[in-house]
């Protein structure tokens, strides 16, 4: 998928540095103002390492894809279904667990193409709807989901370190 020079892509194991260095990078960006340093970096280690992006990577039940604009790596999606879920909902939906694109580089679409990747994979797997959780604290993502056409359906519990915190579950029918 291309829109202009903003390229979407699956990732592969060979793409596992890049995949740690934006998942740092952006959650960072995006959560490190609102939460402790020590929840910052127990929760980076325990999810944005190496070998446990290699193992989500191999997972047959998750997807990931990067997004490129001019060579440059720019930001990623990760779907999940089946048992790969975060939370239990019908094993034939998608999950859209990580949709991070770097700061510098919002506003070019580039969430709205990953959106468009997500629709075409599940629905490629005749999944009934599209899931995400997002933080209740997080207004400009709440709204750019609810522009997508995602509906609040309930909400989960995501912890950062020691710190509970509400997401809202939302889907998008398909």
């Amino acid at each position: 998928m291309t829109n202009n020079t903003i390229h979407i892509f699956q990732a592969t194991e060979e793409h596992l540095n890049t995949l740690v260095d934006l998942g740092r990078t952006t959650f960072v960006q995006t959560y490190a103002k609102d939460n402790s340093v020590d929840n910052m970096i127990e929760y980076l280690d325990a999810h944005f390492k190496l070998n446990q992006l290699k193992s989500e990577l191999r997972n047959p039940d998750s997807f990931f894809y990067l997004a490129a604009k001019d060579n440059e790596y720019v930001g990623f999606l990760k779907l999940n279904t089946g048992g790969a879920q975060t939370e239990e909902t019908e094993a034939a939906a998608f999950e859209v667990e990580r949709i991070y694109v770097l700061k510098k580089f919002q506003g070019l679409r580039i969430g709205t193409l990953f959106m468009e990747k997500a629709i075409e994979v599940a629905k490629a797997h005749q999944a009934p709807f599209i899931w995400l959780g997002v933080w209740e604290e997080n207004p400009d993502a709440i709204a750019f989901y609810e522009k997508c056409g995602y509906k609040p359906f309930g909400t989960h519990t995501f912890t950062i370190g020691d710190d509970d915190q509400t997401d809202i579950m939302m889907k998008l029918e398909l």
